[in-house]
């Protein structure tokens, strides 16, 4: 085996290791916050990109940063399609039971979602969109009005989290060159943990407790937009560890800026 297959074989292995034990470690961590500080803290935390921020990184080691350029576009669009996802669980979520907002969300996000992808917008319109349609949703989802009970958390729950992740970071990243780029960025956004997170909210806690999670989400959200924005900006540009770098930045601090902006109104009480 030659020089260049082999260094090939062994990025092709560290990528592979990157992705069967990073991803869940990083859910795990996001799931300890989420129990530990309240369920607007556990949302904000899933406004990173816990998964769509590795994915990102595989695409671009794996596919170039052309690609990974125009995956980061598809990830902006995606943030609409979570925008409308949120408000859309929240208000369904002050009259209907939890089956119903998660089919509702799901329509919401996918047609928003793939709308904007059909666009074809540049960066910087996709940028603005997402703000926007952030800003719209906050406005619709509101502040919850009444407090929650904690309640105990299935010992089945983490591990699901676990495994969710993993499979998704390996199957957006297998499916990369099949599918597109925008695609796949699109795909990276899906949002499959704050599925998980705000049917046990709102089945054991209430619709204050779903409202309130898709408010911490949607404030969150703005830093992962801040982190695509500059993937976008960056990744043709600099050595893709700087790209993503400063990347990683504009992320915690716009995400420490929403940090503070959610707890300016009381929490809900932590889940146990």
């Amino acid at each position: 085996m030659g020089d260049a297959a082999r260094a090939s074989l062994h990025l092709i292995v560290l990528i592979l290791l990157f992705k069967l034990f990073t991803t869940p470690l990083l859910i795990l961590m996001a799931t300890w916050v989420s129990r530990r500080f309240g369920q607007a803290t556990g949302g904000w935390v899933l406004g990173l990109p816990l998964t769509s921020g590795p994915i990102a990184v595989f695409l671009a080691l794996e596919h170039g940063p052309q690609f990974a350029q125009a995956a980061a576009s598809g990830s902006l669009g995606g943030v609409v399609g979570q925008a409308f996802f949120a408000a859309a669980y929240a208000s369904l979520a002050r009259r209907w039971t939890w089956p119903v907002c998660v089919a509702g969300a799901i329509l919401a996000f996918v047609a928003s979602a793939l709308l904007v992808a059909q666009l074809g917008l540049p960066a910087a319109a996709l940028f603005v969109a997402a703000c926007a349609a952030l800003a719209a949703g906050l406005r619709m989802i509101g502040k919850p009005s009444m407090s929650t009970q904690s309640v105990p958390s299935p010992k089945w729950d983490v591990p699901v989290r676990m495994a969710v992740a993993t499979a998704l970071v390996l199957l957006i990243t297998s499916v990369a060159s099949r599918i597109g780029p925008s695609l796949s960025g699109l795909a990276a956004t899906f949002p499959v943990f704050v599925i998980v997170l705000v049917v046990f909210a709102h089945r054991h806690e209430g619709p204050a407790a779903a409202q309130s999670l898709m408010r911490g989400l949607a404030l969150g959200l703005f830093g992962f937009v801040g982190f695509f924005a500059a993937v976008s900006l960056f990744v043709t540009e600099l050595a893709l560890p700087l790209a993503f770098t400063i990347a990683l930045g504009v992320n915690l601090a716009i995400h420490g800026a929403a940090y503070l902006i959610l707890h300016r109104t009381p929490e809900t009480t932590p889940l146990s």
